[in-house]
């Protein structure tokens, strides 16, 4: 007779919510020791859940349920944990640059946007066309204030943290690549230099789109002179550009805004050209194969280059990494691993994971999954300056800045970066 099936518990409570210690490391290291034991108890739960399907009985509902409300509390206590990492990794705007003009630069800027005073702005221009734009386009904010959101860009935009990162002065940044590699061969010390085959190059352009973002402020916050209004901007814009530019960087259709490396053409790995990014299909609709779910994950790690494998990671959604928290490889270990320190990322297979909610999730024939050396493969091209334009009419009382950035991506190596696809084929 087949034992009865046991309920399942409860959840094991997630630890409640501290109050913020003095220490911001502390509290760095108290919510890595939150999400590390919110893994433990996941682990535990899944492991059952598997031996429930492993017996003649089947999953347990209940069991099911717990796993994915655990599962969750791991996403959320992960979260939680990323915040505080990138809270402590925020550079503060205006601290640790010294260069000739910074501090008058500085100083004038902060008269346009609390007042409207455009002359200091004006004269620097005319020392030095670097330093503004111009009125009709706005003015350049300093360049420590550039170098501020520049860096939390990097640190709130996956694609950008991963890719290449070039600085351009111009409209389009126009690269040539060896697609058919150098041209080479083997002689003698004494022997006659046959001329070699002519290797095969191809022009990428990567023009840069505008970028903008309108944040509002109030009299009162503007004439408050406590306010960092550098800091003030950096902050308010960076979110915002973070966002649209990580969504371009995945799925932007080139028009008006960068190419996202999924708005190329994609084909079956084994048809793989240079042109398209080539793709491991799971062989199951919408799903992992059942029976050997971790060897499509292996497929595609060896389907890379071993010169790209080195320093190759994965990209998917949160969504997408909660299912594959959840595989096992054949001698029973967790394919997915947690970081071994708050500041790092989880891994997977070896490869580190990183997190866009820009990929699709798990569905038929969805490429939920990117795998590769992003930084050979995707070029972000930003041209230099941010600028700013001080409106006070168009939503009074509120003055409006209107302020742009230029940026711009593409791939760059076809070959770095490999899918998997969810489908038959």
């Amino acid at each position: 007779m087949a034992p009865a099936r046991k309920a399942a518990s409860a959840a094991p409570a997630m630890p409640a919510a501290k109050p913020m210690p003095v220490s911001h490391a502390q509290d760095v290291a108290e919510a890595f020791d939150d999400f590390m034991r919110a893994f433990d108890a996941f682990k535990q739960a899944n492991d059952e859940r598997l031996r429930e399907l492993e017996s003649q009985l089947g999953e347990d509902p209940v069991s099911a349920d717990k796993v994915d409300r655990i599962n969750q509390a791991v996403d959320e206590q992960k979260r939680v944990l990323e915040r505080l990492v990138a809270k402590a990794a925020r550079p503060a705007a205006g601290g640790g640059f010294a260069f000739a003009g910074a501090s008058e630069h500085k100083a004038a800027f902060e008269r346009y946007v609390r007042g409207g005073d455009e002359t200091g702005l004006r004269r620097l221009e005319a020392k030095a066309m670097s330093y503004g734009s111009g009125p009709d386009g706005g003015f350049l904010v300093p360049p420590e204030t550039e170098t501020a959101i520049a860096a939390r860009l990097r640190d709130l935009s996956p694609v950008r943290a991963l890719a290449t990162v070039r600085q351009v002065t111009g409209a389009v940044l126009k690269k040539p690549f060896a697609v058919s590699g150098p041209a080479v061969g083997w002689v003698g010390e004494t022997d006659a230099r046959p001329e070699t085959a002519a290797g095969t190059l191809a022009e990428l352009q990567f023009p840069t789109m505008e970028l903008y973002a309108m944040p509002a402020a109030t009299a009162t916050l503007l004439e408050d002179s406590a306010v960092d209004i550098d800091q003030w901007i950096s902050a308010e814009v960076e979110a915002a550009f973070a966002e649209q530019e990580g969504t371009a960087f995945v799925n932007g259709d080139g028009v008006n805004k960068p190419r996202g490396l999924l708005d190329y053409t994609m084909v079956d790995e084994s048809a793989w050209s240079w042109g398209n990014l080539g793709y491991v299909p799971t062989g199951t609709a919408g799903d992992l194969p059942a029976d050997d779910a971790t060897g499509v994950l292996l497929d595609t790690v060896f389907t890379l280059k071993a010169g790209y494998r080195q320093n190759a990671s994965w990209l998917m959604s949160r969504k997408t990494q909660a299912a594959i928290r959840k595989l096992k490889d054949a001698d029973g270990n967790y394919v997915w691993q947690p970081p071994a320190t708050a500041e790092q990322k989880p891994s997977l297979m070896g490869f580190s994971v990183h997190e866009s909610e820009d990929m699709p999730a798990i569905a038929t024939d969805a490429p939920a999954i990117a795998f590769g050396d992003f930084a050979r493969g995707y070029l972000v091209v930003d041209r230099r300056g941010v600028s700013v334009l001080r409106d006070p009419y168009s939503a009074k009382p509120y003055v409006l800045f209107y302020t742009t950035k230029r940026v711009g991506g593409g791939i760059q190596d076809f070959d770095a970066i490999k899918l998997i696809r969810f489908g038959v084929s």
